[in-house]
């Protein structure tokens, strides 16, 4: 089946610094003058204070809502035949989708530090899924920034850039987990405190979001959940090798064990792909069957993260609702969108994630911020085609808060799209790439630096000769047919190959 492609938007209020002071210039009145400060000091701070919470209140809050390894195509809203997503459809009616939303790196700890920096993988350095702890405690992320300009800031869930689960620079209020975690009864780090909890991952992750943003409080906040769903149940070791190699135990809550049990599961055409024309996937890979229909993802796991999903969608719901009782829903940016894809069978892949093909790139983007879309003329559940990447996440949520403080980024805000708004340059190709790792044997030596523009797609293996790859995805979405040798298109080969280089020296 073709799926479509999703997600949403956000506005933008700026933000007005004030300040009140009263000069004392003689020293001859020095006690008349002190009298006066006192009492007019008194007013002073109370009418900055009053100013200060106006401005408070004009800027918008933040939530993020981060799910692991989630597809473009699995949600409601994205043409999904049978999920049930009620809450997440919720923001793409009141919001905005971006139905052309990409991750530069389709692997969990690359694509989380690009979330949060607004930065390309080789410019923030967490190149892959090692425990890169030490490293990932010296980035410099929007949370930081916005914290210095008031913002209470929270990051609950999984921060997956090593497997240590100490706070991270930025947060007022801290709740994670070492490395993956688990689906189940969870330790949490608790601003510092190790807590055990009962229940789903989900759930638990859930309560602690939802109970943060109903909190009372005199300022804007940010908060950013991570879930650990849909991630399989495993353990990953500092040197990013898995203690389940076939990385497929999806363990839903138990209420939701039974969902989707007569549904027939929805495949891409691209599962019957004969892999003609891909030397890279047909390597003899020791102790491994070929790639085919065999290889791909099950039915059983795909329904079972589906039924994953159905907690992470209830927590949506709650935090909806929590802030529509605090008077809050209106005035806060509401973001959900994912690190990357997974495969359901699409070329024999399975739990490999990691390449460029359109499966593990896409993700479900949609942003929910009525009062700048509204402003902007833009219709509730509108769908901006325009590309988005995750390295827009950063500048857009830092433009939206009205932040004076600047952070340095690769990615652009999408505040003009939410405005109704498609700048004259806004990108046309972007950069995707992965750093050979060697957690899935079928994957090995596979590293890229790849292209892909509103037709094209280019992929230049850095360790595998011969093998690159090039797509016409207008006549071939799917990417069935490898075009890197056909004659007739080596003059675009060539302009690809250029841009490209341009891409990775911006």
């Amino acid at each position: 089946m073709a799926s479509l492609f999703d997600a949403v938007s956000t506005p933008l209020i700026p933000c007005l610094a004030t300040s009140t002071g009263l000069p004392v210039k003689h020293f001859q009145f020095l006690v008349a003058v002190l009298a006066l400060a006192i009492s007019s000091g008194s007013f002073a701070q109370t009418q900055s204070a009053e100013a200060e919470t106006r401005l408070d209140d004009a800027r918008p809050n933040i939530v993020v809502v981060l799910v692991d390894d989630l597809r473009w195509d699995e949600i409601g809203c994205a043409g999904h035949p049978f999920v049930q997503t009620p809450n997440i459809d919720r923001l793409a009616a009141e919001g905005v989708r971006f139905r052309n939303a990409f991750c530069t790196a389709p692997l969990c700890s690359p694509v989380r530090a690009c979330l949060l920096t607004g930065l390309h993988t080789h410019h923030h350095g967490i190149l892959d899924n090692t425990n890169r702890s030490r490293q990932s405690h010296r980035l410099k992320t929007f949370p930081q920034v916005l914290q210095r300009a008031g913002y209470e800031t929270a990051y609950i869930g999984k921060w997956h850039m090593g497997n240590d689960d100490s706070a991270r620079p930025g947060f007022d209020h801290w709740v994670s987990m070492k490395g993956q975690g688990t689906s189940f009864d969870p330790l949490l780090n608790v601003d510092g405190e190790p807590q055990s909890f009962t229940g789903h991952t989900t759930d638990v992750l859930n309560e602690h979001a939802t109970a943060f943003a109903a909190r009372p409080r005199d300022k804007p906040f940010c908060l950013y959940i991570a879930h650990k769903a849909l991630h399989p149940e495993l353990t990953q070791r500092d040197d990013g090798s898995i203690t389940d190699p076939k990385a497929a135990q999806f363990l839903p809550a138990k209420r939701h064990r039974k969902l989707y049990a007569e549904d027939p599961i929805p495949r891409r055409l691209n599962v019957t792909d004969s892999l003609q024309g891909k030397p890279a996937l047909l390597r003899k890979i020791k102790g491994l069957p070929p790639l085919g229909p065999a290889t791909g993802t099950d039915d059983k796991t795909v329904r079972d993260r589906l039924r994953m999903l159905a907690a992470v969608d209830e927590g949506v719901g709650q935090l909806l609702d929590a802030l529509e009782a605090v008077g809050k829903l209106e005035n806060t940016v509401v973001v959900f969108t994912s690190d990357h894809g997974y495969w359901y069978g699409e070329h024999g892949l399975s739990v490999e994630r990691r390449l460029a093909y359109e499966e593990a790139i896409r993700v479900p983007l949609l942003i929910r911020y009525p009062k700048m879309t509204k402003a902007g003329g833009l219709k509730a559940g509108c769908i901006i085609d325009d590309f988005a990447l995750s390295i827009d996440l950063a500048p857009t949520l830092l433009e939206l808060s009205g932040a004076s403080e600047k952070l340095a980024v690769d990615g652009r805000s999408l505040a003009p799209l939410l405005r109704g708004e498609t700048p004259q340059d806004w990108r046309t190709s972007f950069l995707i790439q992965y750093n050979t790792d060697t957690v899935f044997p079928r994957v090995y030596r596979m590293g890229y630096r790849a292209i892909r523009t509103q037709r094209w797609k280019y992929i230049r293996y850095l360790e595998l000769a011969g093998m690159n790859e090039l797509y016409d995805l207008k006549n071939d979405p799917y990417e069935m047919r490898n075009l890197v040798r056909a004659p007739n298109v080596q003059r675009i080969l060539r302009e690809l190959n250029s841009e490209l280089d341009v891409l990775l020296k911006e």
